[in-house]
């Protein structure tokens, strides 16, 4: 994968989540609420084994995009976090996203329709061929 801007990275990442089974996957557009990151992937996951398999995935993807992992926090809990820079992931289980509520805190940001944006990524990709 060719260098990615935070948008395009960020919905890749929901991608992974949706394709491993995440549930409920939301991309917050941040930027014009906080100046430390972009974009916030939040996605719940059955238990810690699915979380681990989405954060251990994304963590391969945005490798090979040469972004590497700053840190993570929570691994083997109910909540994962991911931070790649401008892009932090969020894996919850069920009962912890709903104790934290980040959509809820985070209000100000904007929801990105990222289904729409990958597929129209490779509208753009077939048309250029």
């Amino acid at each position: 994968m060719e260098s990615a801007s935070s948008l395009e990275r960020a919905c890749l990442c929901a991608k992974v989540c949706d394709h491993l089974k995440g549930k409920d996957i939301v991309v917050l557009d941040v930027v014009q609420v906080t100046p430390l990151f972009d974009y916030f992937i939040i996605a719940t996951a059955s238990n810690t084994r699915q979380s681990n398999a989405i954060a251990e995935e994304i963590r391969v993807l945005m490798k090979r995009d040469s972004t590497h992992r700053r840190n993570i926090e929570g691994k083997d809990s109910d909540w994962i976090l991911g931070d790649y820079g401008d892009v932090v992931l969020h894996i919850f289980t069920e009962e912890t996203r709903e104790l934290y509520d980040l959509e809820r805190l985070w209000a100000d940001a904007t929801k990105v329709d990222w289904q729409s944006h990958i597929a129209d990524k490779a509208d753009d990709k077939a048309d250029s061929v």
